[in-house]
């Protein structure tokens, strides 16, 4: 196996502070105050917050210092236009060309879901929820488009959380999910590319719940 460096752990650890919302969009993220929290010197955190940056999950500003991204509704409604088509195109190819092991991963993650769901547990539901798009888009067997998706995802992360914490969101999700599984057992592509956009498309009221929630989480 190979060895992770401190930079990647540190990234990996930072990441998580920012989906669970330790360190919400506008943020700015003190280099100095890291290095004491995690106990390592600047130089990995500096690094850390480099490959952030890459994936979106951040931005530097010259003279500033570096701030969570914070996405205007506009751009959160861009950015998710984009994820619908790459999520769609990534369960068109999965329906054609999963494999038996694959499906049974994606089933298996689909069963860990349910269990959230049942418990009502949404903080846990968005892990496995995030592991449930990872394994269609490793499943579409395009490695390009599997990057590229899942780089979205990662920046759109804070807000995907957001909208489980809306009432019932979680049952809808899960059967948009159960949808989304049997499509891609039966190889039906194109339900399964409609199904898929569908459910990470923002539009009506999923919309209006993701403009409340941007909107509280500035006031906060």
């Amino acid at each position: 196996m190979a060895k992770v460096s401190q930079a990647h752990r540190l990234r990996d650890l930072l990441e998580d502070a920012i989906v669970e919302g330790r360190f919400l969009p506008g943020d700015r993220l003190d280099p100095d105050a890291l290095a004491l929290e995690y106990q390592c010197s600047r130089t990995p955190i500096r690094e850390a917050i480099q490959q952030l940056a890459m994936s979106g999950m951040v931005q530097v500003v010259a003279k500033r210092g570096t701030f969570v991204t914070e996405l205007s509704i506009s751009e959160l409604v861009e950015r998710f236009e984009v994820m619908a088509q790459l999520e769609g195109l990534c369960g068109r190819l999965a329906a054609r060309r999963i494999t038996a092991d694959e499906l049974a991963l994606l089933q298996d993650v689909h069963l860990a879901c349910q269990a959230k769901v049942e418990a009502g547990d949404s903080n846990g539901y968005y892990y496995e929820n995030s592991l449930f798009h990872q394994r269609i888009y490793e499943a579409s067997h395009n490695q390009f488009l599997a990057q590229e998706a899942a780089r979205l995802h990662a920046a759109l992360q804070p807000y995907r959380r957001m909208q489980l914490q809306v009432r019932m969101r979680l049952e809808s999700s899960f059967a948009e999910h159960d949808a989304i599984v049997a499509a891609i057992a039966a190889g039906e592509a194109q339900q399964a590319e409609t199904l898929l956009r569908d459910h990470v498309m923002i539009q009506g009221e999923r919309f209006n719940d993701l403009v409340a929630s941007v909107q509280q989480l500035k006031r906060a």
